[in-house]
This record gives C-alpha cells, structure tokens and sequence, in this order.
C-alpha cells in the first residue's frame, strides 16, 4: 500500500525530511560541493540507476572516431601534451539528443549532446558537452527533476508539455538555455551542421603553474544550419535516424566533418570579481571580454564497425582529465564528475573503463581490483598500497595544481552573486540582439505550438517567462495562443 502523501514536504526515501530539493550542500555560496550531502548523493545515486540498459539523459546517438590535430599554441595555457603544438590525437565523439529514449526520432526538438573523448599519452580526456553554449540548470539537486519533467507522464506514459513548461517556468534559471530550444539552433539539419560546446567552465594548468579558466567551442567547418518544425515533423515520420544515417553516410563516401575548436581563456584571479558568476552554467562568456582563441581541427574520418561495441559501450565522463586540465567551481560540473561514471558503472558494469573503447592507450597501474566482467588485472603483485614489494603508488601531498581555494560556512544556497547576476539578461540579449525579426517571429511560432493542452496556472506563467524575457515576445506568444 502506498504511503505517498503529495501534501508532505519531500524527504529522503528513508523518511527523513530533505534539506532542499533545489541547492546542494557546499563550502559557501561558491565553494565545493560536499560528499556527506546524503541528500544530493542519494538523488543522485538513485536517479543514475533508474534506466537499464540505455542512458537516463542522452540515450539515443550515435558516433565515430577521428583525429585531433593542434594548429595553433595554446602551451602558455596548459601543459597538457595533446593540447601542444603540432600534436595529433585520436578520438571518439558521440552525438545524441537529451530527452528521447533510443527510440526516439533524432529531429525531435532537444537539445543535442557533443561528447569527444581524446586517447591522450597521458590518459583519456573527455569533453562532454552540447550544441548550446549553456544548460537549463546551475545546481545538480535539480537536475534529476528536469530530467524527469522531460520525460513521461506516470499514468499514461506520454510526454507532456505541461510538465515541461511547469518546471521551466518555476526555474527561471532555464531561461536562456530554453530561449536556444526554442529558437532555430533546436532542430540542427544535422550533427555535421552544428556546433558543440563544453558550456561548463573548466581549469588549465600550464608548465609554470600558473592557472586559467577555459571553456571550449567546437565550431562545423560545414557551417551550421537548421530546419524548420515542419521538415523535422516530416524527417521524424519518414526516417527516424535520419541524424545517425546522415553521419555514417557521409563519412562512408569520405565526406569527412570537421570542427575547428576554440577555446576562451580567463586569467585565473578574474573570476573573483567577475560583473557576474563564471562557473553559472547558465550563462556566456561575452566575447568582446574573453574572444576566441584557435586550438586545433577535429575531424571525424572512421565509422564504427559495431554499434554496440564501440558506440552503445561508450563511457564517457567529465571525470577523466589529464594533467594540465582540470574542473572548476562550476556546481553542476562537480555533480557530474560523480555522476557520469557511477552511472557507467550501473549501465555497463564495475569494470567499464576495462571495454576497448574506453581503455585508455597508456599504461594503467590501479589497485581497483576484481568486479564483474574484469579482464586486465595486476597478477599477484600487491592489491593495495603503501606496500613493501616493489608495485609503484602515489603519496602526494599538499595543494594539488589544478585546484582552488575555497571558504565558508555550510550552506545550501544559489552562488553568490555577482553584479550582473540574473535570470534573464542574457536570454533576453539572445532574442532582442542576437536574433533576427524573422527568428524571432519563428521562436513565438515554435513556442505558441508548443503550447497546445498546456493549461493555467502553467499557461499563465509560461506567458509571465517569455514576458521576463523580452516582453514583446511574451505579448506575441500569448496573443498567438489565445487567438488559437
């Protein structure tokens, strides 16, 4: 018998009241987040294991393998070696949609995943990101819920835009990334024609110490182009992997794509008193204060020759740097370093990394041992350290190079705020500046349509977002639904 009681305020699934269901629990506003938040662990946790075997977010892709080859010099930057001058690398990279299951058409409106996974000298480097330069959310403590809010009605197992829009409205963080969905970069013609983009910001570290915040935009040689909601209703019907054939086809007959990746750079001690949050996942760089900077080609000229094996088995993770490189206070960023491998693990077991797609191709020394579907092993040499019989380990100590420094009292809060902080200057920027009369009259189209059987009081407040936005969309989005 159930004892769920929707008036209660939520708790953990032992019964305990919950601390908050919107901030994590971190050293200050900005500092770390903190391993004993049991609440942010558990949601987590819980949310990585709902979906066997197919991804919870970004289920349906596809990928291929390729070459990475530095053109410019960035070693002022970072030391890492696949980031030098002149360097080839090869890599994976993996394209997919957010919401829909492997099932899903590839042309339903969503925001697409850009994962590049670099087999470095030094270990695998993955840069997981979007073909947005920002996500919906700033605190991981949200982000199961968004999931959730994009996904399927319980009674029917129908998606909803109800559900959609209710959460949207009620997080006004989302603003700018759902003012890019529902613009024309939401239905891209295909992978090749889009860019990708870290959109979180990470660290570099280079050969003298010295650290910088970076973040990386993958930029189509092929140029980028969309299409409009009634060629992707026709594709969705037609051919529902009309995305994963176009790749495979045009690196079949040698039409290989290609990014151009840039980086921007910020000094290190400019994020203290930036005009606002660096680490906002919500939130650009403007360019006139950090223009890019060219760092190499990418260029995807090899297709899988098992799907499953070598795309499906993919694991890719935030989590895996190399020296020179490193994360940054950026909440959402932290969350994933956890999440992305212990949702690997529960997908595809203990010994993932063990897969021929996600080993890496230098030397591995680790005294992670045994677990199912193990295959490489150390033999009998020592399974733990510090030990007296020859097996290297490690004993650092002291300040690590690709850290920061951090104080506080125990908080669950939104970062502190900077004074340009807000919710909705940069999407309002992105439609009244960036967009054009014609985009912007797409984008009310788009979101009036999205709209049907949505009801008050999310109507309404879908009509308040937009207004929050640039309140002559908002006027125009709400003038097309009641004139319906």
């Amino acid at each position: 018998m159930s004892t769920f009681d929707p008036t209660k305020p939520s708790t953990t699934e032992s019964g305990e009241p919950r601390g908050s269901d919107a901030h994590s629990l971190s050293l200050g506003p900005d500092g770390p987040l903190l391993l004993h938040d049991v609440a942010l662990v558990q949601k987590l946790a819980r949310f990585d294991r709902e979906r066997v075997p197919e991804r919870s977010p970004h289920a349906k892709g596809s990928g291929a393998f390729g070459e990475f080859v530095v053109t410019g010099d960035v070693s002022k930057y970072t030391k890492a070696d696949f980031l030098q001058p002149g360097k080839t690398t090869r890599v994976l990279h993996r394209f997919s949609t957010v919401a829909g299951e492997l099932g899903s058409p590839d042309t339903w409106r969503d925001v697409r995943g850009f994962a590049v996974r670099f087999y470095t000298e030094e270990g695998n480097f993955d840069m997981v990101g979007n073909n947005t330069p920002v996500f919906f959310l700033r605190d991981p403590m949200k982000f199961p819920d968004f999931i959730h809010s994009q996904k399927r009605l319980p009674d029917s197992g129908l998606r909803d835009a109800t559900m959609q829009w209710d959460f949207w409205t009620l997080s006004p963080e989302t603003a700018h990334q759902v003012a890019y969905l529902m613009g024309e970069r939401g239905l891209p013609r295909t992978w090749r024609h889009m860019n990708g983009y870290s959109s979180h910001t990470y660290m570099w570290v280079n050969a003298e110490g010295e650290k910088f915040w970076v973040k990386y935009h993958f930029l189509s040689d092929q140029g980028v182009e969309n299409i409009t909601n009634d060629e992707a209703a026709k594709l969705a019907g037609e051919d529902a992997d009309f995305h994963r054939r176009d790749l495979f086809e045009s690196i079949k007959k040698g039409d290989f794509p290609s990014w151009t990746l840039h980086v921007q750079i910020m000094p290190y001690e400019d994020a203290k008193n930036y005009r606002f949050n660096p680490f906002d996942l919500t939130k650009v760089w403007p360019f006139k204060d950090y223009p890019r900077i060219e760092v190499g080609k990418l260029t995807l000229n090899e297709n899988p020759t098992n799907h499953f094996a070598q795309i499906e088995q993919a694991a890719f993770s935030p989590s895996n740097t190399v020296p020179g490189t490193g994360v940054s206070p950026d909440k959402m960023l932290l969350a994933r370093v956890f999440s992305y491998p212990d949702a690997q693990r529960n997908r595809i077991g203990t010994n993932y990394n063990q897969i021929p797609v996600n080993a890496p191709v230098c030397p591995v020394n680790s005294y992670d041992k045994e677990g199912a579907m193990q295959y490489h092993h150390s033999g009998d040499a020592p399974v733990y350290a510090p030990n007296s019989f020859g097996r290297a380990y490690q004993d650092d100590q002291g300040p690590v190079e690709n850290g920061w420094e951090a104080d506080g009292t125990m908080v669950r809060a939104a970062y502190t705020l900077h004074a340009e902080d807000d919710d909705w200057g940069q999407a309002h920027t992105l439609v009244r500046d960036v967009y054009n009369d014609d985009q912007r009259a797409a984008l009310v189209e788009t979101v009036a349509g999205s709209l049907a059987g949505v009801e008050d009081p999310v109507l309404s407040r879908v009509f308040e977002y937009w207004r929050n936005i640039d309140t002559e969309v908002g006027d125009a989005i709400e003038a097309a639904v009641r004139a319906g």
